[in-house]
């Protein structure tokens, strides 16, 4: 007997109510069938069986809360060993209708191939070949991902640590590689889906030879001319529909669109039916009761959707697509920010040519060193020097609002449009590194965010961000603070501008728009404003900062 640990089922998540038992004591569950359903403070969860095997002992009743990393239920043996037990015990009381699955492929092997005693474990073995991919915790707190791009198609082989499929969470792009080497036999979602971490991404044929599928396929042509054994198998067929194997949502979805679910082929593990299976029979069903009328209209619709053309000459359907993966973590996150942190804003320009003359002096020497230097380093470090004098401006407020935290380090975000969305990944303790080792810092994180392949620990803690429109072509902007910070600045692009001299004789001058925005419940304007002529005056006179620097 083995106790099912209950896992990590979210970030700060340490206890669960138990809504409802899937399975009772005695059960013989599969691998990942889906034991209870959860609710945390955040989602309601299924948690599925890390082996197979029989269910002896349930700790907790529907309605009571259950510990993270403790026993949540008990499980004896091996549900291959079970049902070997199962079938020996049935055998001597069942005739030869009521032969089990694994029987029926032995007959299925005898009548393909010529007799021989290693026909039943060949069979066995094969199907025991096709594995199941679990898909993996993948960072934490995240339950589900978006598949962006699958690397492999059905039937190549790969091999082990192949990088398989590109998936997206709120975080990050991240390659999923393969755990064996084999055939890839089936593919579970399709680009753009959702997938569930722990549950089933692909399904691999680790077999060594390729001709494994085709040989079944021949055997199920040959077994369907024979008479006897059809007859014998169609009973079995029924016994097997009517214990469909299916999740909880499954069996939802089958219930709405007024489908049984016993008629459904399933293509999971060992013959679960899975929502595609749902989709693909109404499709079926869908296509064979509309055959005749869409290839009656065909002609029609074609000259329709031509003249409709040829009059309007755009499309005017609408387009609706979910929001999903970086999107909606930023969706949710600047109206959280929005809505909680009363902003308040200020902008000034700043002269840029003496900066601009000290790049291009260090530029060549950075480049030697092989790090490209642009200006957001400066931006950076003089940052962290006005901070020192202004904490308040690094500081953070709890929730409630009753306590102020001043943050020692100065973690700097800078905004980076990637391919998957906005990222702002931070450079942490810049207070203590030297003007090359942010340039450093900034080449590697901008290189990553990307491709979209940011690690958590690039993305949290920050304590203040740049947001650099400029580089886009923008001169001003209200930037939204990135909670639970408390300031950003945003920077627009370096015009060349007229500006008179201390003679009032008009000077072109490099010039730059910069725009705060400041929690107003900690930060008031005086302040915001000294702090930000204090960071304008290391930009103006780069020199002046040397006094600063340890």
């Amino acid at each position: 007997m083995q106790d099912f640990i209950l896992p990590d089922i979210g970030e700060g998540i340490v206890e669960c109510e138990l809504l409802e038992w899937l399975v009772k004591e005695g059960d013989l569950i599969e691998e990942d069938q889906p034991v209870a359903e959860v609710m945390t403070d955040k989602a309601t969860v299924q948690i599925p069986a890390m082996h197979s095997g029989k269910v002896s002992k349930l700790y907790y009743k529907a309605g009571e809360v259950a510990k993270v990393h403790e026993p949540l239920f008990a499980l004896d043996g091996n549900l291959d060993d079970q049902q070997k037990a199962h079938g020996t015990s049935e055998g001597a009381s069942s005739d030869k209708s009521k032969t089990s699955e694994p029987i029926f492929e032995e007959e299925e092997s005898k009548l393909s191939h010529a007799p021989s005693a290693d026909d039943a474990d060949s069979s066995k073995v094969q199907s025991r070949e096709t594995l199941d991919f679990i898909l993996p915790d993948i960072g934490e707190g995240i339950v589900e991902c978006e598949i962006v791009k699958w690397l492999v198609e059905e039937g190549e082989k790969v091999t082990e640590d192949q990088a398989v499929v590109e998936v997206m969470t709120d975080k990050a792009l991240v390659e999923i590689p393969a755990k064996y080497s084999g055939v890839i036999s089936q593919l579970y979602y399709q680009q753009g889906e959702v997938a569930k971490v722990h549950s089933p991404l692909y399904s691999l044929n680790t077999s060594e030879g390729c001709g494994t599928k085709i040989g079944l396929q021949k055997t199920a042509e040959q077994v369907s001319h024979q008479p006897q054994v059809t007859q014998q198998r169609s009973p079995e067929q029924k016994s097997i529909n009517k214990k469909a194997l299916a999740s909880p949502a499954v069996r939802r979805l089958a219930r709405e669109n007024n489908l049984d679910i016993t008629c459904v082929l399933g293509s999971g593990k060992k013959g679960r039916v899975l929502k595609q299976d749902i989709a693909a029979h109404l499709d079926k069903s869908q296509q064979t009761d509309s055959a005749n009328q869409v290839a009656t209209n065909h002609n029609v619709n074609e000259n329709r959707r031509s003249q409709s053309q040829q009059t309007e000459g755009v499309d005017n359907h609408n387009t609706v697509e979910p929001i999903r993966g970086i999107k909606a973590i930023m969706a949710k996150q600047m109206t959280d920010s929005v809505f909680s942190i009363p902003h308040f804003s200020v902008s000034d320009e700043i002269e840029m040519d003496k900066l601009m003359e000290v790049r291009r002096e260090l530029k060549q020497e950075f480049e030697g060193k092989g790090t490209k230097l642009s200006l957001m380093p400066f931006f950076i470090k003089s940052l962290s020097l006005a901070l020192k004098q202004y904490p308040i401006i690094n500081s953070q407020v709890n929730p409630e609002c009753t306590e102020i935290t001043y943050i020692k380090t100065h973690n700097i975000g800078i905004a980076v449009d990637s391919k998957v969305g906005l990222l702002v990944p931070n450079i942490k303790g810049v207070e203590s590194l030297s003007l090359f080792e942010i340039a450093q810092e900034v080449e590697r994180l901008v290189g990553l965010a990307r491709q979209g392949k940011l690690s958590n620990q690039d993305l949290k803690g920050g304590t203040i961000s740049i947001s650099n429109v400029g580089v886009i072509g923008g001169t001003t902007a209200t930037p939204v603070i990135n909670k639970p910070e408390s300031a950003i600045v945003a920077l627009g692009k370096i015009q060349r501008l007229p500006r008179f001299d201390q003679n009032d004789n008009v000077v072109p001058v490099n010039i730059m728009h910069i725009s705060w925005s400041g929690d107003h419940r900690i930060i008031d304007g005086a302040t915001m404003l000294k702090f930000s002529n204090l960071w304008k005056s290391y930009l103006e006179n780069p020199i002046s900062m040397l006094t600063e620097l340890s």
